[in-house]
């Protein structure tokens, strides 16, 4: 057979495949992919192709073409006359399944995390741009890599991480239940939300963010979740995305709102429906909005990935199994909105899960060598920033704390910006280059001590620099040395369970075996009485810029004297650094005379005898109840 033969027979074989018989009678081939498309004729035929031909009559007389199919619920086609309920459910559920079609391939990604993962084409159009591969040159972790060597991992794997992690928790709602009426570009919004809800990083992730705009911009409240919806529009006109999101049946612009919603909340800055904010998508389907950037709980995929892939490379365990959750993940109305609530036995499995992210800060994102390296990385950027020349839109230059105004400046603004100022030539980075100079070859400065205060403090630039200038004047007596407040450098680090001083499970809804439909909440009571009483905490650390052994043991002496004239908590090494100083601080040791006290108290009721208690009359009849197997007093 020649080659022009087999082609023929081969779309002859593809026509009589998509061809359809209803009722002895031969209609046109549709395609289910692009359903938004259909006139009112290809809607008809629809239905006959999936049984129902008793209503297609109604879906002409009301002139339904594809585009409307996603927007029908339960309610209007009573209003259409479609009885009984169990009809209406089949149409549903055909119309789900509808919209749930996808005849494009996917694409395959081999994952260290994950796995071998699948992306729908369209997320392929937002990876192979210059804004999301920029990802590629930001470390996920900032300054943590170069304190452990492992943690080398970009923002690039993570956003496709959670993209693909957006689309499992979804999907799984939608397969569990139908009725939610998750549609195809549902799907895709909230995993293109995901890809692109880090969009806005800068060099070194957090540190740029928390540590270095506040420093060179300090009247700005800027965040990189600004800068992730700014450099989203960015990536989608300059990029001609919105044609190929409409050639895969997107709908614009609302999906493109409800796609940076999800990344940075209610773009309107005053809100006229406090009731429901977003614009998006409808309050029916809330429960959205909680997949990618939980804001009413923390509980979002965003966490899932960078738990599993940040302990991977950090070489710490990971005692949070995500896939336990999307197994138990449903949807339930709470109020007139519907959230994503677990099962009631989860309950402990989220308090280790928050747990896991409270050691996570503590041993490694919060690491005290960690800081201070990127305390001196900011340091660095302050003083090379008005040298640093970067071309953006029209022309226009810009230096790296002004990058943050123009996204085809920021495209190129990564963490190869170290290596810049680092190979520099010019004297007008000298004093940039040799503080990184020092990070590379290890000089950096050194932590003199961490303590905490009996109450929270406001923290802000100011207040820190008042603090160092108290450290220089907090010089004990016979102590040799001077050390100035430049001398010095204060850092608070807060700790806590995503919420600051709430307990973020008091925001989580959970269902019974009995009743999946009821949402509960449980309080901590009832879950264990070993759990924290408190979820929020300040660090205070305090680093000596001078190395040498003279300044450092003077300057943990300073820091001794300063902690007990703030009333701070004793540091660990008080008694050992500064042994002349923790006996004038009485405080300190009624403090550890009432921690022994308590230890000595327990001991006694270990070893205490147990005597039988005397036999009052209800003693009597409780063990009389008791002897009969009952427990009723």
């Amino acid at each position: 057979m020649c080659e022009r033969e087999l082609q023929s027979a081969c779309l002859t074989m593809e026509n009589r495949i998509k061809r359809q018989r209803v009722d002895g009678e031969c209609v046109k081939p549709i395609n289910n992919g692009e359903f938004d498309h259909w006139d009112v004729e290809d809607t008809v035929t629809y239905l006959r192709g999936e049984g129902l031909q008793e209503w297609a009559q109604m879906f002409r007389d009301h002139g339904i073409t594809g585009a409307g199919l996603p927007c029908l619920t339960e309610v209007h086609l009573e209003k259409m006359g479609v009885s009984p309920l169990g009809a209406r459910l089949h149409i549903l559920h055909c119309l789900q399944k509808l919209c749930q079609i996808s005849a494009e391939p996917m694409k395959v990604f081999n994952d260290p995390i994950h796995g071998h993962i699948e992306l729908h084409p369209l997320l392929l159009h937002f990876i192979d741009t210059p804004q999301f591969q920029r990802l590629r040159h930001i470390k996920q972790l900032g300054g943590t890599y170069l304190v452990f060597p492992g943690a080398s991992h970009n923002r690039f794997e993570h956003s496709i991480g959670v993209g693909y992690l957006a689309g499992c928790l979804v999907k799984a709602l939608n397969e569990r239940q139908p009725e939610l009426f998750i549609t195809k570009q549902d799907v895709l919004c909230v995993q293109i939300a995901g890809l692109c809800h880090d969009l806005g990083h800068g060099p070194f992730s957090h540190m740029f963010d928390g540590m270095f705009i506040p420093k060179a911009r300090p009247a700005d409240k800027w965040k990189h979740e600004m800068a992730s919806v700014q450099m989203f529009d960015h990536l989608v006109q300059v990029n001609g995305l919105e044609a190929v999101m409409l050639q895969h049946g997107m709908r614009l612009p609302e999906d493109l709102i409800f796609i940076k919603e999800q990344i940075a909340g209610p773009l309107e800055s005053v809100v006229l429906d406090q009731s429901w904010p977003y614009k998006g998508r409808p309050v029916e389907k809330s429960f959205l909005y909680e997949v990618v950037a939980n804001k009413r709980n923390g509980i979002d995929v965003d966490k899932w990935d960078y738990f599993a892939r940040d302990c991977y490379h950090l070489g710490i365990q990971n005692n949070f199994d995500y896939q336990r959750f999307l197994r138990f993940a449903r949807v339930c109305e709470v109020r007139g909105k519907k959230h994503i609530c677990t099962r009631d036995k989860e309950v402990g499995n989220l308090y280790d899960m928050f747990h896991t992210r409270n050691c996570l800060h503590r041993r490694a994102y919060q690491h005290k060598v960690g800081n201070i390296i990127e305390t001196m990385i900011t340091e660095a950027f302050l003083k090379a920033d008005p040298h640093i020349q970067i071309q953006g839109s029209s022309g226009r230059i810009f230096t790296i704390s002004s990058a943050i105004e123009d996204m085809e400046a920021y495209t190129k603004l990564t963490d190869h910006i170290f290596e810049q100022i680092l190979y520099s030539s010019g004297p007008e980075l000298s004093e940039a280059r040799a503080i990184l100079q020092n990070i590379i070859c290890r000089r950096l400065y050194k932590c003199v001590g961490q303590t905490t205060s009996e109450t929270n403090v406001d923290v802000s630039q100011e207040k820190l620099l008042d603090w160092a200038k108290e450290l220089a004047r907090s010089k004990p007596a016979g102590t040799e040395g001077n050390l100035i407040a430049e001398d010095f450098v204060v850092s608070v680090i807060h700790m806590d369970y995503g919420m600051k001083e709430k307990n973020p499970i008091n925001n989580v809804h959970f269902y019974c075996k009995n009743d999946p439909t009821k949402a509960i909440k449980i309080h901590k009571k009832q879950v264990s009485k070993l759990l924290p009483e408190r979820f929020a905490e300040q660090l205070i650390r305090v680093y000596c810029k001078k190395t040498d052994n003279k300044s450092l043991e003077a300057a943990k002496k300073y820091f001794v004297q300063w902690c007990m004239d703030r009333n701070f908590t004793k540091p660990q090494d008080g008694d050992i650094i500064a042994p002349e100083l923790t006996p004038l601080k009485q405080d300190w040791h009624a403090r550890e005379d009432e921690d022994e006290d308590e230890e000595e108290k327990h001991r006694q009721n270990q070893t205490l005898p147990q005597h039988t208690p005397q036999r009052t009359g209800r003693n009597v009849k409780v063990n009389l109840f008791q002897a009969r197997g009952e427990t009723k007093l």
